[in-house]
């Protein structure tokens, strides 16, 4: 296996973590909210994926466990920040610094230990084709969630539920007008971002890399803040960003492979280069961010 067909075999396994937590941000961001605790989240999640599938619990309730922690979690930032009118922005940052500080105290026990990971499952006839058959050799998680960006992008396209979740964040005065509750479209749209963020965290430490590790998200949380602006808050593009950073993400490995001489300290540095590199171009162009941009975005929604 060459440098481009490993890139391309495990683009997709390396991009899920930020997918997974993007469109959780996504939905909390289209409804006007914005956490920026989604690294807390993930860890929170990560360490509960991890203790459960050690101890025996299996992959599905620890995926389980993990999704409904981290969405209880990111109700204590809802009712600070949505319900007391807190700044989202201070209470965002102080939950991510708790999710974090928690995880690597229930974590502590448990340092370099392994669980077992996932099979992978292929696609028939596309499996085996040249080249780009590794795309299509994925486990059961990789696959939830590319059917998870369909389900979300068909939502905000064709629902009535993604036109409420809309509304509430462009103008939360004209949606509480028409009789539309502000505030619980918006704490469901942070447990919910709560939980995709749990379930990331949960594949990053179960699946991607079944060891665990303290400060093992390793700022794909903040990543995953970076690839809805990035996607300019729409679904296919925050899908293809989280495969370009996913690719970017195994360069390091396979230049080393390669016996290419760069420092590993520069190689592991790429998805971050590039995240600023690709936010400052975004940030760039008004237009576009203003066109796709959500109008109360952090705003608090005061009856």
């Amino acid at each position: 296996m060459n440098a481009i067909q490993f890139i391309l075999a495990g683009m997709l396994a390396a991009a899920t973590p930020f997918l997974l937590a993007a469109l959780g941000e996504l939905v909390v961001e289209r409804a006007g909210v914005l956490n920026l605790g989604v690294e807390g989240l993930m860890a929170l999640g990560a360490v509960i994926a991890f203790i459960i599938v050690y101890h025996g619990g299996g992959h599905i309730i620890g995926f389980v466990a993990a999704g409904i922690c981290s969405a209880l979690f990111s109700l204590v930032f809802a009712i600070i920040a949505l319900v007391f009118r807190a700044n989202q922005v201070a209470v965002g940052l102080a939950i991510g610094i708790l999710g974090q500080g928690l995880s690597a105290l229930f974590g502590k026990t448990y340092e370099s230990l392994t669980v077992k990971g996932l099979p992978k499952l292929a696609l028939p006839w596309f499996s085996e084709l040249p080249v780009i058959g590794g795309l299509f050799t994925q486990d059961i998680v990789v696959w939830f969630s590319l059917a998870a960006t369909l389900a979300i992008w068909a939502i905000f396209t064709f629902t009535k539920t993604g036109l409420v979740i809309r509304a509430v964040g462009e103008n939360p005065k004209a949606a509480h007008a028409i009789g539309y509750p502000v505030i619980l479209v918006r704490i469901a749209a942070v447990a919910f971002g709560g939980m995709m963020a749990g379930f990331a965290g949960a594949y990053a430490a179960v699946v991607y890399t079944p060891l665990w590790a303290d400060g093992m998200i390793a700022g794909r949380g903040w990543i995953a803040i970076a690839l809805v602006v990035f996607g300019t808050w729409l679904t296919g593009r925050i899908f293809f960003g989280a495969c370009l950073f996913g690719a970017v993400s195994l360069m390091g490995p396979a230049a080393q492979a390669t016996g290419l001489d760069v420092p590993s300290q520069l190689l592991s540095s790429l998805p971050y280069i590039v995240t600023i590199i690709v936010l400052g171009i975004i940030s760039a162009d008004r237009r576009l961010l203003k066109l796709n941009g959500v109008a109360s975005l952090g705003e608090p929604f005061e009856r």
